[in-house]
């Protein structure tokens, strides 16, 4: 707790520029500010453990202050394949972490990163995502919750392939019709704030190198099933905000008045500085009443 209180006595307050937010956010009070960090990959090696402090101490001292951290998954820096103790010992390191360094609520989606797919033995009892969700004291990988009279809804972007062995994304049936009675549970004037690992729609795929004439993208860089979602999101006008990560990189999409922000990762390329034009970082959104928003990428 003294840590803590530290950072929130440091002389240092970042206070950001008026210009970062629209002009009617200058003569409207936002209800809700929030932290979107993503892609965190946390492990203790190429100096992770100091730089996510830093980001921690970097976004506790905005001012204004934040209300709640989104943590848009890839928690930890692998938990495909690897044993139990590296796994044990990279959430034990985030554990440590957040109690003396962190004084914010976070809620939690899970990345690919966060499941554990043991080919060898998939008898064993954390086989998949029970670990991490055990350890984030999460009944199942997606969510609601209600705050400042907005709705967040946190999904499950990965599964397993057709061929069992690798991961897409996508929802799934179960999850589908769980999202859509969601929606049609919520108020048309509530405003709707959705947080996935995998982007639903992004254009960063198109971003390849030494690619001519033709792109190609995977099942497991983007959503599978986007038209169905896009879809479902048309019947509601009161989805406003769709957060992803995954791929480390920035960018915006807007399309039929819902905005697809992917945001860069707090790990930059995993921990070796920028990904391509993308610098660590973490994403800052003003939420209003009236559904708006205002958004800027903060590097750290």
């Amino acid at each position: 707790m003294e840590r803590r209180s530290a950072i929130k006595g440091l002389g240092g307050l970042l206070l950001l520029p008026a210009l970062s937010y629209s002009t009617e956010s200058l003569v409207t009070k936002p209800v809700l500010r929030i932290a979107h960090l993503t892609d965190i990959h946390l492990k203790n090696d190429l100096g992770a453990p100091g730089k996510y402090v830093k980001c921690l101490h970097h976004l506790q001292q905005l001012v204004p202050g934040v209300d709640f951290i989104l943590n848009g998954g890839d928690i930890v820096f692998e938990m495909n394949k690897e044993n139990i103790s590296s796994i044990n010992a990279q959430w034990a390191l985030i554990d440590q972490i957040h109690r003396d360094e962190l004084d914010l609520p976070v809620h939690y989606c899970l990345g690919n990163h966060d499941v554990w797919w043991n080919e060898k033995d998939r008898s064993q009892v954390y086989y998949g995502k029970r670990y991490s969700l055990e350890r984030l004291g999460m009944v199942k990988p997606y969510n609601s919750f209600t705050k400042g009279g907005w709705k967040f809804i946190t999904l499950d972007s990965t599964h397993l392939d057709i061929d069992d062995t690798w991961y897409i994304g996508k929802l799934g049936n179960v999850q589908y019709n769980w999202l859509k009675q969601e929606l049609e549970n919520t108020p048309e004037e509530m405003p709707v704030l959705i947080m996935s690992h995998i982007p639903i729609l992004t254009a960063l795929l198109m971003i390849q190198d030494n690619i001519v004439n033709r792109w190609e993208m995977l099942g497991g860089d983007m959503h599978t099933d986007t038209a169905k979602i896009i879809n479902l999101f048309s019947a509601h006008s009161n989805v406003k905000l769709c957060l992803s990560g995954h791929l480390h990189m920035r960018d915006r999409v807007e399309y039929n008045k819902v905005t697809y922000l992917c945001n860069g990762a707090v790990s930059g390329a995993w921990w070796n500085g920028q990904r391509r034009e993308t610098a660590p970082g973490y994403g800052l959104i003003d939420l209003y009443a009236d559904g708006t928003f205002t958004e800027q990428y903060i590097a750290y």
